[in-house]
């Protein structure tokens, strides 16, 4: 899959956007979770109005991976006040690395990621981190793989339920 390409999501893209951060989210935990949740955070997380503020935000970016003139993945990063936790100036949180289920196994979400560490060394941070949540066996082994390290936990709310989440931190510079 060498040629995939990597684009900035921009506000025309927002209805893609959408639909691929719904189908993968739910791929990813509806076999885990209550309908009622899941209905409850798609609305609430992939609405136009939600979806719109944060890519307007400036310390907030996506990224689509395109085969052909498919999207077939998408990368959500935050910096400054728009992390979702540490609110680290030094630090570039991965909120989102998602790939549609007919894509695993072909490097996608590896190729996100390195688009990832790319702007983080752009950006000049010193690390990244980010919340992995601790049923999801296949994110952790990747993110460990990649050189990612626990170091704390948190709580992340689906629907009504609430779940621990690991996080990760990947150190850059010393």
């Amino acid at each position: 899959m060498t040629n995939i390409n990597i684009r900035k999501v921009t506000l025309n893209d927002i209805d893609q956007l959408q639909k691929i951060g719904k189908q993968t989210f739910s791929e990813t935990f509806s076999g885990d979770n209550s309908e009622e949740d899941m209905k409850k955070y798609l609305d609430e997380h992939f609405s136009i109005e939600k979806l719109t503020n944060e890519l307007q935000n400036p310390d907030s970016e996506f990224y689509f991976a395109v085969l052909d003139s498919t999207v077939i993945g998408y990368l959500k990063l935050n910096f400054g006040e728009s992390q979702t936790e540490l609110k680290d100036n030094k630090a570039l949180e991965i909120e989102r690395i998602y790939v549609p289920k007919e894509y695993h196994g072909q490097s996608v979400g590896q190729i996100l990621y390195e688009k990832a560490i790319q702007v983080a060394r752009h950006k000049d941070a010193d690390y990244v981190w980010l919340g992995v949540w601790e049923e999801n066996h296949r994110a952790l082994s990747f993110y460990k793989k990649n050189g990612f390290a626990e170091f704390d936990k948190h709580i992340f709310r689906l629907g009504t339920d609430e779940q621990t989440d690991i996080m990760m931190k990947l150190q850059l510079k010393a």
